[in-house]
Formats: C-alpha cells, structure tokens, sequence
C-alpha cells in the first residue's frame, strides 16, 4: 500500500511538473502581444557568443552535443568550440591544397564536421583550449583567417620550385597556433589526465549515433546525397527526407527529449534576433530594416521595424516547390547554425521552435529567440540530432537502425 501511496505521489507530482511547464506563458520582447504557451524546453549550457567569427557552426553543435551529454545523464560540460575550429582549419588547408585552389576555404564549416573532428582528433573542455592567444577576451578571426587564406593562395599558384614544400603545413598550424595557442597534447579534469582522443571516451558519445538530415527535391528521398553548399568541405552527407516528415522528424524529436542542431538562413526580412522571433509573414513590406549590423553576416543582427514582431500575423504556407526555388536561386544559403531546445505555440495555436543562438545574450530572450515552423519549413538546410530521436517508422525507410 505504501508504494501505491508513493507511486502516486510521485505520479501527481510529475503531472502538476508537466502542466506548469505546459501553462507556463513567455513573450519575444516587451510590450510583445505574443503569448507563448511552453509545450517542451529542454536542459542546455549557458548562451555563448562566437565574437567576429564564423564559427557558428562549432558552438552551435557543441551546445547540441552538451545538451546530449545532460540528457544522458553525464553532467554539465563546457568543450571548447576552438579545437574543433582549430582542427577543421588544419584539414580545411590540406583539402583547398588537395583540390588546386577550386574550393573554398573559409571560416565555415557543417554540422558533420564535428563529428568527423572529435573522430580523428579527439575533444577537450573549454578550459584546457579557449583559443584566445591574441590579447583579448572575445573571439575575432578577421586577420586569422585573412592570413590562412593568403597562405592557402600561395601554396597553390606558387610552390616553390613548382613543387610542394614539406613545411607549408607547419606555416599554417604555426599561424594557427599563434592566434588560437598550441594544442594541448594533455590536460586535467577532475584530478585525472586525458588526451583528446581519452577524454572523448571519456565522454562515452558514439559519434556514428548523430545524423544530418534534410529535404530536397532534386534527389531521391530515403538516400543520402552530398548537400551542394560552399562551406560543405568535407564533402558530408545529409538524409534527404520528404518536407512533412523533416518537419515530422524535429517536431518528434523535442517532444521526446531530442535537442538538435539547426542549418539555416537568417537573411529573411523576418528574421529578427533583436525581436526574438524568425518568421515568413504573408506580407512582408511591412518590414523595414533600420541600420546595419554586420557582426556577423547578412545583415541579421540588424534592428527590424514591424508590427508583426509585437503580434502575431498570418504566415506563408510553405511547400518543398517553394523551398527548392529558394535554395536553387541563392535565396536560401547556409548561413548560421543554432541550436533548438524547445517549443511553444502562440495564442493562435501556431507552434514555434524555441533557438539558442550564439550571439551573446544582449536579447529580451537571453540569446534565444522563437522561429515559427513556417521558417523552419523554409529555411532550414539540415538539422544534426541522434539518430534514437527519428520516428521509428522514418528511421526504417532511411536504413537507420
């Protein structure tokens, strides 16, 4: 009788858990008529700021992965978004080299990259790498990268000799180890000593568990296919998935506990972190851009003047026609990578993907904002998540198992 008693106290005390959650009410900003009801907000690190950088796709899957490493149960960990960009800068060099210049070689990077990194390099916490060696206390590779770039260019068009030297890739990992520090061959955590590769194990994250998925229509659905964007140097592949079941598939995940990591293009006239919303209103004259904010790239964190950032409008019906169109046409590009941690919906009923960005915190939202599933059913180039998240019925049509 006792344990009934105690199952059903703990049963009434999940439940009244659950239903705060769910009645729980939040806004985009002050003075916001949108109500948002909390239909799921998962654990996640604290918010970071990427500085002058592109790396953006480094610290948004890292906070995937640190969410991954909460909802495991293996405590909070901060790893260091440098190491990962350090290393991509070493194999970025040896594969622009590789292809004779026709490739690119920039500061971007995908969401499989990460993967591939702590595979063949192993991952550190943030406090053994924060590779920042160049006197300040924020991120900005502007001169790094203008010089890696220049290097790169000479390696190609001028060789010496016409052939390769053996040292032109000790030049790029001294410059590398100039602005970002040399890296660590061990470092200590908790009194023990690890290498990358050990403190990865440590860690105990199969990297082979995370997938990328997407949704185009010039290749077959269920297959993998090489996701034809710029900053794709790894050549990585992504699931192709119909529009609904990609949608399906994010919905999913979040609702089981299944953080993920998020592609997608910010430079939509409804994009607007400063208002903490990203939506694809019917008509979007009504917005006008005040200023410029290239901090980061497009235009994003520029200042949007609105009504449909204080309350809610009706939304364009987004179809995979729409979706190819703009990505054929330059109109959606890969541009950022966020990080999703939870849902809401409005007081209209419409569901919005609650995002942690990488911008620092200076927002009503603490660096989070809300983007609607039109923009999300839009905008979105892939999405990175733990293959356990998939609807079973999706993963068996994929192959996953």
């Amino acid at each position: 009788m006792k344990k009934m008693i105690g199952f059903l106290f703990l049963s009434i005390v999940a439940f009244g858990t659950l239903k705060a959650q769910e009645t729980e009410k939040v806004t985009n900003k002050d003075g916001s008529e949108y109500q948002f009801t909390v239909l799921k907000n998962l654990e996640a690190t604290p918010v970071q700021s990427q500085g002058r950088t592109g790396t953006c796709w480094t610290f948004s899957a890292l906070s995937f992965l640190e969410s991954e490493l909460l909802r495991m149960g293996k405590g909070k960990h901060e790893l260091s978004e440098m190491w990962i960009a350090r290393n991509a800068y070493h194999d970025k060099a040896v594969n622009y080299v590789r292809m004779h210049g026709n490739f690119n070689f920039s500061a971007g990077g995908a969401f499989h990259d990460i993967p591939q990194v702590i595979k063949k390099y192993g991952i550190v916490p943030l406090s053994a790498y924060e590779g920042l060696n160049y006197g300040s206390k924020t991120h900005n590779h502007a001169e790094m990268d203008k010089m890696l770039k220049a290097m790169v260019d000479v390696v190609v068009k001028s060789p010496q000799n016409r052939v390769l030297t053996p040292v032109w890739l000790d030049a790029i990992d001294g410059v590398l180890d100039a602005y970002l520090g040399a890296k660590p061959e061990t470092f200590e955590v908790d009194g023990k000593t690890y290498d990358g590769k050990s403190y990865a194990k440590e860690l105990g994250m199969d990297m082979n568990d995370y997938v990328v998925i997407g949704s185009f229509t010039h290749h077959p659905f269920y297959e993998q296919f090489v996701l034809a964007v710029p900053d794709n140097w790894a050549f990585g592949q992504v699931y192709n998935l119909p529009l609904d079941e990609m949608m399906e598939v994010a919905e999913h995940a979040i609702n089981e506990g299944f953080s993920w990591a998020w592609a997608s293009d910010v430079s939509e006239k409804g994009f607007s972190f400063r208002d903490g919303l990203a939506i694809v209103p019917e008509d979007e004259s009504t917005i006008r851009k005040k200023g410029r904010d290239n901090r980061y790239f497009s235009d994003a964190g520029a200042e949007k003047i609105s009504d449909a950032f204080a309350q809610p409008v009706p939304e364009k019906k987004i179809s995979p026609e729409m979706r190819q169109i703009a990505y054929d046409n330059y109109q959606t590009t890969d541009d950022h990578g966020m990080h999703v941690t939870g849902l809401v919906k409005d007081q209209n009923g419409t569901k919005y993907f609650r995002v942690k960005n990488s911008w620092g915190t200076g927002n009503f939202c603490d660096g989070y904002f809300y983007a609607s599933e039109a923009y999300v059913r839009y905008k979105t180039m892939n999405i990175m998540l733990h293959k356990d998240a998939l609807p079973k019925k999706i993963a068996k049509k994929l192959g996953i198992k």
